[in-house]
């Protein structure tokens, strides 16, 4: 994580103070792990941006390494001059998450020689980035020292933005196989995923089959995988046949996605693969998810998407499952299930078992490869995106539960979520026409999510039960 950092300074305020606050903020972003790019000593005052050639100056330096900044901070360890901040944004283009930090004043420190009115000065140069058009983010608190426990945790929160807006540009999803005929509920516009910068690299099963009967069950790639699953999950139950096809399916995939440099995907499974190939994908699949290469079922392009964009906040695993059962009486608690494909991340403890809805018409033996278990009692963000053809956006809703450690009977793998005015969600859902899949991640990362869908890539988001109601 590489940030482009601008050091505010006003003349008439203490400007040593600049000097002292980039050193803060370095200290800061070092202790985070993060790289800086900034104007140093020798090319400003103090390594700060006043006037119009210091930020000439960091614009051009920003532009140099346009690759490597993964997001911008501002940080006003006095007034700060706004129109040098804006004009360096403007001019670097960079496009990229922007935090805007300022350093509180000490009551006991107010004379002219220390003085910083930060507080004041942050307003200004938010309003001047409103005036240029350049979209912002703030810290939790209005002021916030560089080496406060609180800027530490909104920079944690702002590189999860960061990342999940970086993830989600220019990224390229691979659709293995056609959406299977009775999931109407899973179809979305390319066109307008395109239009935000996201494409999608088709594969017809056909094609998928066709190098699976080609390869060689000695090929290095197939025996690597075989090897990789067996050291997976417990497949003791599984017959050998099975665990060879799901090899040669997951060396195929694995070849044509480095090959169309494709990131995540989502694979038709309902019947086909079980049809024509004997197995289900959901070893295979929960391999790529537990390795961040987030794979969703049923060709669910927008589902694979949440699961990124949740995969990216948190740096963990993702699954996409299903709103699928009510627990009893508890009006906020449910069941979530898939077959399934669930990274073992996600698992009490887990083994591979057949697939026993699909088991029932087209037979056990070509049913293996699921992923069986219980879900962890962990925390849990749940998120979902959803193209609106008629809209012609992206729209979604995010929040917040946990994972519960109640008692569960049943098969695939799920666990009972519980979720604070439940109903309210679920009205939600109903009553705007989103689909029955959700994302889910064992971490609270829905806050990052949110800014990174709204104020930088544009969508629509609902967040249920945002914290102080805002």
């Amino acid at each position: 994580m590489t940030m482009g950092v601008i050091v505010g300074n006003r003349g008439f305020f203490p400007d040593h103070l600049a000097k002292s606050g980039r050193e803060e903020m370095m200290r800061a972003l070092a202790a985070a792990n993060i790289e800086i790019v900034a104007l140093t000593t020798e090319e400003s005052k103090y390594g700060a941006v006043e006037t119009r050639d210091e930020s000439k100056r960091c614009a051009e330096l920003f532009k140099r390494n346009q690759n490597r900044i993964d997001g911008v901070i501002v940080t006003l360890p006095n007034f700060g001059d706004e129109r040098a901040i804006a004009d360096t944004l403007r001019g670097a283009d960079l496009r990229v998450p922007v935090l805007v930090q300022a350093t509180p004043d000490d009551p006991k420190k107010m004379t002219v020689a220390f003085r910083r009115d930060s507080f004041c000065g942050k307003m200004s140069v938010c309003n001047n980035l409103r005036q240029y058009g350049i979209p912002y983010s703030i810290t939790s608190r209005h002021t916030e020292s560089p080496d406060s426990p609180e800027f530490a945790s909104d920079l944690e929160w702002f590189a999860a933005v960061c990342r999940i807006v970086k993830g989600l540009r220019n990224l390229r999803v691979g659709a293995i196989g056609a959406r299977p005929t009775a999931f109407n509920t899973v179809r979305y516009s390319e066109k307008i995923l395109e239009a935000n910068s996201i494409s999608i690299e088709t594969l017809d099963l056909s094609e998928i089959l066709g190098r699976i009967q080609r390869i060689k069950d000695t090929d290095d790639a197939v025996q690597a995988k075989l090897e990789a699953i067996h050291g997976y999950v417990n497949s003791s139950n599984v017959p050998a046949p099975p665990l060879l096809k799901m090899a040669k399916l997951g060396a195929v995939i694995d070849h044509w996605m480095a090959a169309t440099e494709v990131s995540i995907s989502a694979v038709q499974c309902w019947t086909s693969l079980e049809e024509n190939l004997g197995v289900v994908p959901c070893t295979v699949m929960s391999m790529m998810s537990n390795e961040l290469l987030s794979s969703a079922c049923e060709t669910d392009i927008c589902g694979v998407l949440a699961m990124h964009a949740l995969q990216l906040a948190s740096c963990t695993p993702s699954a996409l499952l299903d709103w699928n059962n009510n627990y009893g009486e508890n009006p906020d608690k449910a069941v979530c299930f898939h077959c399934s494909n669930l990274p073992k991340h996600f698992f009490r403890s887990a083994k591979m078992d057949f697939q026993e809805i699909i088991a029932g018409t087209v037979g056990k033996e070509n049913t293996f490869g699921t992923c069986v278990g219980l879900i962890k009692p962990d925390p849990m963000s749940f998120a979902r995106f959803s193209t609106d053809d008629t809209a012609g956006t992206i729209r979604g809703y995010i929040g917040q539960g946990r994972f519960t450690d109640d008692p569960l009977n049943t098969f695939g793998g799920a666990g009972v979520v519980e979720i604070a005015r439940m109903q309210k969600l679920l009205h939600f859902i109903c009553e705007n026409g989103f689909e029955h899949h959700v994302a889910a991640n064992l971490s609270h990362v829905a806050s990052a999510i949110h800014e990174a869908a709204i104020r930088y890539l544009g969508w629509n988001m609902y967040w249920h039960e945002r914290p102080n109601g805002g």
